[in-house]
């Protein structure tokens, strides 16, 4: 391979690798159980059901970012969503944890889970 080919492909590489990534792919943050074994279950419940609206929702702007990104580097070489703030990995990550550590918290606690 030429030095020009390795560039390319090296370049393409990093572009590929700064898309967004599936939400699928985003593995849930580690969040202390502690944070809620001290509620009740009525308010577990609502948190729980609070977070996963915030979850659809983060999961739906991952999913957007995600196709920008592959519209961006199809027709620019870049990952727009990405590069404009679009990626909500971080705040999916951390949401995931959350539902995560709530439902433990919930069956921890024995409350009933819908």
């Amino acid at each position: 391979m030429t030095l020009k080919t390795i560039a390319i492909l090296s370049a393409g590489l990093l572009v590929v690798a700064g898309c967004a990534k599936g939400p699928d792919a985003i593995k849930p943050a580690n969040i202390p159980l502690a944070a809620y074994t001290g509620q009740s279950c009525t308010n577990l419940t609502k948190e729980l059901a609070h977070e996963k609206d915030r979850l659809d929702d983060l999961e739906d702007a991952q999913r957007s970012a995600q196709t920008g990104d592959a519209i961006g580097v199809f027709l620019v070489g870049i990952p727009i969503s990405s590069a404009t703030g679009g990626d909500k990995e971080g705040d999916l990550a951390v949401s995931k944890g959350k539902v995560q550590s709530i439902e433990l918290a919930m069956k921890s606690k024995n409350c009933r889970m819908s």
